[in-house]
C-alpha cells in the first residue's frame, strides 16, 4: 500500500526517473480517462471493474485527512462492497436525473515499489448538471491512488482515497468520484 507518514496527503516528489515516470504516467492517465468515461456515461455498474478484489475506496474531507481521521462520506472495502454500492446507485433512483462530468488533471507519479504498486496523485473536479438547471461544481479535490497490475498487465486500483476540498456539500453526493 501507500507509504504512511504522519500526513500522507502532502506533496511528495517523484522517486522515479523521468523515462519510467512518463511511461507510467501515460498508463495512469489512460486509466483515469476510461474511469471517467464510464462514470460520465452512466455506466456505474462497470465501476467495480476498475478495482482489485481487496480494494479500498474512500471519500473524505481534507480537514479529516489532514488530522488523520478515518471518518469519510464513503468508505468501502473490497470489490463486493464496491459492487453493492454500484448496484444500489444504478437501481435506486432516489435523486433527480443529472449529467456528470469528471475532470482529472495534473496527474503525478510518485513511486513504483518492488511489488509493482504504483503511487499516484491527481486533481479532480466533478461537475454536475441537473436537467433544466445550470451546471455546478459538485466536488473538487485530489485522488491519492495505489495501482497494481492485473494478470494481463492492465492497471487496477488497490486504493483510491478521494480527498475533497469543497466545504459545502450538496446533500445528494451519491455517485462515485
Amino acid at each position: 500500500m501507500l507509504t504512511t507518514t504522519k500526513n500522507r496527503y502532502v506533496y511528495k516528489p517523484s522517486r522515479l526517473d523521468k523515462i519510467k515516470t512518463q511511461h507510467i504516467l501515460a498508463e495512469v492517465e489512460t486509466f483515469n480517462a476510461k474511469y471517467c468515461a464510464v462514470l460520465d456515461g452512466g455506466l456505474v455498474e462497470q465501476w467495480p471493474d476498475f478495482f482489485t478484489s481487496d480494494a479500498i475506496y474512500r471519500i473524505t474531507a481534507r480537514e479529516n485527512a489532514d488530522l488523520d481521521l478515518p471518518v469519510g462520506l464513503v468508505y468501502v472495502e473490497g470489490c463486493d462492497m464496491i459492487r453493492d454500492r454500484a448496484t444500489a446507485i444504478a437501481h435506486t433512483q432516489m435523486y433527480a436525473p443529472r449529467y456528470l462530468l469528471h475532470i482529472v488533471t495534473n496527474t503525478r507519479i510518485i513511486d513504483e515499489n518492488d511489488k509493482g504498486e504504483i503511487e499516484a496523485e491527481a486533481n479532480f473536479l466533478l461537475i454536475q448538471t441537473l436537467i433544466e438547471s445550470p451546471s455546478t461544481m459538485h466536488l473538487a479535490g485530489r485522488y491519492y491512488d495505489t495501482f497494481v497490475r492485473s494478470s494481463d498487465g492492465t492497471l487496477l486500483l488497490r486504493e483510491r482515497q478521494v480527498i475533497y476540498d469543497t466545504t459545502l456539500l450538496a446533500n445528494d453526493l451519491v455517485y462515485p468520484v
